[in-house]
């Protein structure tokens, strides 16, 4: 019997970031690991650094638990 733990998935993930190609590559990522969007995606500019930044939130569907 192997030490390493099979590590749990968590049931609710809040991925954010900038509203780029790597983020889009991140949703879809976790909907390909059996998440699935909870919610609608929330948005926001920042003057500061000019950029657009984004949010999504996503939970295990039910094959994951």
């Amino acid at each position: 019997m192997s030490d390493v733990k099979k590590e749990e998935k968590l049931v609710y993930r809040l991925l954010t970031g900038e509203d780029d190609h790597a983020f889009c590559e991140r949703v879809g990522d976790a909907i390909r690991d059996g998440y699935v969007l909870y919610g609608s995606p929330s948005c926001t500019f920042d003057p500061n650094t000019n950029r657009m930044l984004v949010a999504q939130a996503v939970i295990l569907g039910e094959s994951g638990y």
